[in-house]
């Protein structure tokens, strides 16, 4: 997408990405099918804080890949992979577990490609698997990691709960041990 540039995560990101998660509260409550795992209430701006970082914390350990997706002066999105075991010595420490933000209003204009793109070329360097979770419902996202290798490898039925809706989630995986595929490695 013309007018993206994917970086790293800045502390001066925090305000437009704390944003964009919490609108997803706003998504949720008016009945939008939000495909991210949110929690009951809407946390506080504080709590947000405290998150956001430990996250910066965690990418300079080398736990955590954390890209942002920048479109005029504003974060528009993020992409994590967030190293799955406790330490870099643990018998996980291979893992990445990825998790992807879009601001509603980019979604569909190539942002989540961007980050995925950059996000996995950078996880060659540190993981030899990546997984992630998406709503079963959520097809267009689906569709976006199949594109970049990403293949099923199990269903997990009723995982997310809202009001009396039950969600399931597909578990995906990419093998990174190999030579690149899908459509981030001719790029």
């Amino acid at each position: 997408m013309v007018g993206i540039t994917v970086r790293p995560a800045r502390k001066g990101d925090i305000d437009d990405l704390r944003e964009i998660y919490l609108r997803l509260y706003d998504e949720r409550d008016a009945g939008a099918p939000v495909g991210i795992t949110l929690f009951r209430s809407r946390p506080s701006r504080e709590d947000e804080n405290v998150w956001y970082d430990r996250q910066f914390e965690r990418a300079a350990s080398g736990d955590l890949i954390y890209l942002v997706a920048e479109a005029e002066g504003h974060a528009v999105g993020s992409c994590t992979i967030a190293r799955v075991g406790p330490t870099e010595s643990s018998e996980e420490a291979h893992v990445g577990e990825l998790g992807i933000l879009v601001r509603e209003d980019m979604r569909g204009k190539g942002v989540g490609s961007a980050l995925l793109e950059r996000s996995i070329a950078e996880a060659r360097t540190r993981f030899d698997v990546v997984f992630l979770s998406v709503f079963s419902s959520n097809v267009q996202a689906r569709r976006l990691y199949e594109r970049f290798g990403f293949s099923h490898c199990g269903h997990l039925p009723k995982v997310v709960k809202r009001g009396d809706q039950y969600f399931d989630e597909e578990r995906m995986v990419l093998d990174l041990s190999g030579p690149p595929s899908g459509a981030g490695a001719n790029r």
